[in-house]
């Protein structure tokens, strides 16, 4: 098993903490896990830590010349900054639609963008959930909305598995399979 340990940096460490327990409360709440609570909830943790603490990450990673990692949480901390502030005001469906689409295609970049497996994933699962809530709004489809949140729900635990493993020295590759087929390892 391939044991990729990274110690990763701090600003690393709480941008995936930050990403992690945004996308984790907003998912929770599209899904609709717990009665009562939605992902309008999530809007104060959305505003601050997803927008704040991660929009300030991001500057600190600039500074760190660290320049994916600097755009990816200044351009998300952006994203949630805006969608907790728009959060409550009237938009139509279409809008609200076009503002996830418009993410989702940020989402799509970072993820094509390369990194590590962990990070790469919770990129990918970000981007499908943006773009199942994006068509559950154009659509006015509510179960759709409930499987982005899962994805959603997805990407969250892996951004902050992917912190918790650089804290704590777990592995964060995925092991790798034989050369072909029929081979196996001597042991």
């Amino acid at each position: 098993m391939d044991n990729d340990v990274s110690a990763g940096s701090t600003t690393t460490i709480a941008g995936r903490l930050a990403l992690g327990v945004t996308l984790l409360a907003f998912g929770i709440g599209a899904a609709d896990v717990i009665d009562g609570v939605t992902a309008a909830d999530a809007v104060s943790v959305a505003h601050y830590v997803g927008g704040v603490a991660l929009f300030v990450a991001g500057l600190f990673a600039f500074r760190d010349r660290d320049t994916a990692t600097g755009t990816a949480y200044s351009v998300l901390g952006a994203f949630w900054f805006t969608w907790a502030l728009s959060a409550g005001t009237q938009v139509s469906d279409n809008a609200a639609g076009l503002f996830l689409v418009l993410f989702a295609l940020v989402a799509l970049s970072l993820t094509a963008a390369g990194g590590d497996q962990l990070t790469q994933a919770t990129y990918g699962l970000f981007l499908v959930a943006l773009v199942l809530m994006a068509i559950a709004r154009f659509g006015d489809l509510n179960g759709l909305a409930k499987v982005g949140g899962w994805f959603a729900v997805a990407s969250g635990a892996l951004a902050w598995y992917a912190a918790t493993a650089a804290l704590a020295h777990w592995p964060t590759a995925l092991p790798r399979r034989a050369a072909g087929r029929g081979v196996t390892a001597a042991g």
